[in-house]
């Protein structure tokens, strides 16, 4: 079984390592997949070409989801390239 991805800063973390879930990327990967995080879901983080499995959990203390990662464990992936082309209108026909 394939673990989910989402979007994640690792640029936003806590004082103890703990990535937080709360940036817009994050949401918008969560509500695009349809996804209610869980105290100790696994998921894979991702940021660009970046990529590390986590464990979600809630903080009290902050009020907020966080990822337990391992910071040693961070793997680089080949970038996904959007594949859409913009379509461009000659608006003087």
């Amino acid at each position: 079984m394939n673990k989910v991805r989402v979007f994640a800063d690792f640029h936003n973390a806590d004082v103890k390592g703990r990535v937080w879930l709360n940036c817009a990327g994050t949401i918008e990967d969560l509500e695009r997949q349809k996804i209610v995080l869980q105290d100790g879901q696994s998921l894979i983080i991702y940021s660009e070409e970046l990529e590390v499995e986590g464990v979600v959990h809630y903080s009290e203390e902050e009020k907020l989801w966080t990822a337990v990662i391992d910071w040693n464990a961070i793997r680089e992936v080949d970038s996904v390239v959007s594949q859409i082309t913009p379509q461009v209108r000659d608006i003087a026909s």
